[in-house]
């Protein structure tokens, strides 16, 4: 089983301040689903901005789909940005633009004929439960209808990797559960997902999924191990090598 992702020995510091994370070392398996946990201010942003190359480790080694993304040229981060899907914990919908066009976006940016993106962009507000305010404008959205809608908009390019900040804290218990459905849907499709949450009823919602803890830049399994076995949802864990 390959891996998606590897971390080794990766510090992040900001400035000239003290690490924001270190030494932290694991790796993401192809086609798993990661719930990652921390008190506020613990380091899981900062982990998950490595993840979708937003910010770039100031020490250690950073492989995704099988490339060093430290040594990457510039020049092809867009392309590897493309195939990871993004939940934002602010959002960043684009405010001219409807809840439709805002999901739309990934689409027309890959190029899709414009007669294949309306299927499935009404597929996705069906999904997310907005299939009536496709015409909206995210000022007149809720906090949790914009949620939703930054939501479709990562998951609608079905992505190789999936990474979400917080992605059910501004929705209510019932919607969240059917968002970590969604995602575990999009999982078994074959993505790797990531989801930091600090909603521990949510951590069950999917069977076989791996748990990290993250505590003051200090990455850990829940038996305490700063490293951990990577699984995949469909192997028991006494199959786990």
């Amino acid at each position: 089983m390959a891996n998606i992702v590897q971390f080794e020995n990766v510090g992040l510091r900001y400035g000239t301040g003290p690490e924001t994370l270190s030494d932290i070392s694991f790796t993401l398996s192809d086609g798993a689903f990661y719930f990652l946990t921390g008190a506020s201010g613990a380091g899981k942003t900062s982990l998950l901005k490595l993840l979708y190359l937003a910010q770039r480790p100031s020490r250690g080694i950073i492989r995704l789909f099988g490339e060093d993304t430290v040594l990457l040229p510039r020049k092809r981060l867009p392309g590897f940005r493309r195939r990871i899907g993004v939940v934002f914990q602010d959002f960043r919908l684009v405010p001219h633009l409807t809840a439709y066009d805002n999901i739309a976006l990934p689409l027309r940016v890959a190029g899709i004929p414009e007669g294949e993106v309306e299927p499935p962009v009404r597929e996705m507000l069906a999904w997310v439960g907005l299939q009536d305010r496709g015409r909206a404008l995210p000022a007149t959205l809720s906090g949790g209808e914009q949620q939703r809608v930054a939501i479709a908009r990562a998951i609608i390019t079905r992505p190789e990797l999936l990474v979400a900040d917080e992605p059910t804290g501004n929705v209510d218990p019932e919607m969240a559960d059917r968002l970590i459905h969604l995602f575990g849907s999009l999982n078994r499709l074959g993505t790797t997902v990531v989801v930091a949450t600090h909603d521990f009823h949510l951590l069950n919602r999917v069977p076989g999924a791996n748990m990290m803890r993250i505590d003051k830049g200090r990455l850990y399994d829940p038996t305490g191990s700063l490293r951990f076995p990577p699984r995949r949802p469909d192997v028991p864990p006494e199959e786990t090598s």
